[in-house]
């Protein structure tokens, strides 16, 4: 089977409802073991794949996941086009919880995480001007618009290491910048889609208003497990549009996603140690033979 979808559940989906024949693959990757198993199977008639982003039964904090071996591992099983779910925080009035937002662009505080597959003797720099692939981007909008979600295409979604949540006087500034909403992991998953030349596009579903909004109570785990529970219906619509329409594109897909990293390689391929060479074939074999 070629898996051109891969799907990656946040908080709330750990599961995808109506894949067809669908079997474990678990893989072994040059940089450690993914989250979890891939669900390889059909959707509607459409191969994918699909991961949960913190593990079946929710073991894994998002400054713990290993982003990389996740991104290599859709790769490594076809996949051309990512799409992500994820839970945020709204950091705007008119961005309710229950709502959904297609962020297209990413301001990265996270510190310390390995968000690059090009370190220890290869550098590249690949464009991250326009993070989101607008080609997916637009896809999941018009499934949006179809399918009557409360929906907002486009925002910037700020990208903090968690696990805990914003103090208040963390929010007050986040909100102050402008930014739309905030999360732990989709700008991570981004990068690492860019170097890999992957489409990737997140529905970002919203639970709360952080703590910036006057008289809102501190979010509970109870309240927040309510809210994860509505949105999992509402992307698991969004999703089964989005890959049809994404299965039913042709490999003229209207964007540069799949030619990222030719544009971006630096070190020449026999200035790079042969183990990161070989670690890094699965990626760059295309501009290396």
């Amino acid at each position: 089977m070629t898996v051109r979808v891969g799907l990656i559940g946040g908080s709330g989906l750990y599961a995808l409802e109506g894949l067809a024949a669908a079997a474990e693959v678990r893989l072994e990757t040059p940089w450690g073991e993914p989250s979890d198993a891939f669900l390889v199977g059909e959707l509607s008639g459409v191969p994918v794949a699909f991961l949960a982003r913190h593990g079946r039964g929710h073991r894994i904090p998002p400054s713990s996941l290993n982003y990389r071996a996740n991104v290599w591992g859709f790769r490594k099983l076809g996949c051309d086009a990512l799409i992500s779910t994820s839970a945020c925080g709204s950091m705007k009035e008119a961005y309710r919880p229950a709502d959904v937002v297609l962020p297209d662009q990413f301001v990265d505080m996270t510190r310390g995480r390995a968000s690059t597959f090009f370190d220890d003797g290869c550098v590249a720099h690949v464009s991250m001007a326009d993070p989101v692939c607008p080609a997916l981007l637009r896809m999941l909008e018009r499934a949006g618009r179809e399918a009557g979600a409360s929906l907002h295409a486009g925002g910037t979604y700020l990208c903090i290491d968690g696990p805990q949540f914003s103090s208040r006087a963390e929010s007050y500034l986040y909100r102050s910048w402008g930014v739309d909403v905030v999360g732990m992991t989709n700008a991570t998953e981004a990068k690492l889609c860019r170097e890999a030349e992957v489409c990737y596009a997140s529905l970002a579903m919203v639970t709360d208003y952080d703590c910036w909004r006057e008289g809102e109570e501190a979010l509970s785990v109870e309240v927040l497990l309510g809210i994860l529970k509505k949105n999992e219906k509402t992307s698991a619509v969004l999703v089964r549009a989005a890959i049809a329409a994404v299965a039913g594109l042709t490999a003229e897909r209207p964007c540069r996603c799949r030619q990222a990293l030719g544009l971006g390689l630096v070190t020449l391929p026999e200035d790079v140690p042969p183990a990161s060479r070989e670690r890094l074939t699965l990626l760059t074999e295309r501009y290396w033979k």
